[in-house]
């Protein structure tokens, strides 16, 4: 019985990190579409990780270094290669270009920073502030934003069509990356001392759920996530000194 509570979130876990190992494939198969919905996939079942080990009283070092090597490929590498598809594929960078060798290198550095940011949590995580990270966690940045931007830009060719993604991706790709090693305080989500914040989460959960099941919506999943990018480091810059 003991086992089977160790099991259950473990298993999520796992299947995160085939669904992460899934997209990289998918991606390399062309299908960029499907690929960044997987990743939201694995977003939602590292959410269903973390609840089922909290309810069973489950957690582990084992569960925790198992889950940082799950995130590192389903937020870390598997968007690094979405996106450096998607600009060969939508953003016109042309392979073995100067377009192409910096967007390798910012999707190579957001990877780094993504493993810095997960290695630094297990060591921190014991002295870290109840209900804040230091620095952008790897789920926001990589399962929270580029796969969502990359479903808009599928969703609303003209626009991507429009824009210069050969910049506009390198730069995105450096940015979730300072974020991420950054010592900005950015809110978990658990339960807080206001019903209006508590309510606000189950009902922006249960949406990125829907969205995710279903498909459908990705203009709601990058609106959440970038205002929940901006309210968290606000919050965290409020409540720094308190």
């Amino acid at each position: 019985m003991i086992k089977l509570r160790y099991t259950i979130p473990n298993s999520f876990t796992a299947m995160s990190l085939l669904l992460g190992v899934s997209s990289i494939v998918t991606t390399q198969l062309g299908e960029l579409e499907l690929a960044a919905w997987i990743i939201v996939w694995c977003g939602l079942l590292d959410t269903m990780d973390g609840v089922a080990a909290r309810l069973l009283k489950a957690t582990s070092n084992f569960g925790a270094e198992f889950d940082s090597m799950a995130d590192l490929v389903s937020f870390g590498v598997a968007p690094a290669v979405l996106v450096l598809n998607a600009g060969l594929q939508m953003g016109g960078v042309e392979y073995d270009t100067g377009q192409f060798w910096l967007l390798l290198v910012a999707v190579a550095v957001f990877v780094l920073a993504g493993a810095m940011r997960l290695a630094r949590f297990n060591l921190a995580s014991s002295d870290s502030p109840k209900g804040w990270f230091t620095g952008i966690p790897i789920t926001a940045a990589g399962g929270g934003l580029v796969s969502s931007i990359v479903l808009v830009l599928i969703h609303h060719g003209d626009v991507a069509a429009s824009l210069p993604l050969h910049l506009y991706f390198p730069v995105l790709m450096f940015v979730l990356a300072l974020l991420m090693i950054s010592r900005i305080r950015f809110p978990k989500a658990t339960r807080r001392d206001s019903n209006l914040i508590n309510a606000f989460q189950v009902v922006a959960i249960s949406g990125i759920y829907y969205c995710g099941i279903t498909r459908t919506h990705p203009e709601y999943l990058l609106g959440m996530g970038l205002f929940l990018m901006i309210a968290g480091i606000i919050a965290g810059r409020i409540t720094r000194d308190r």
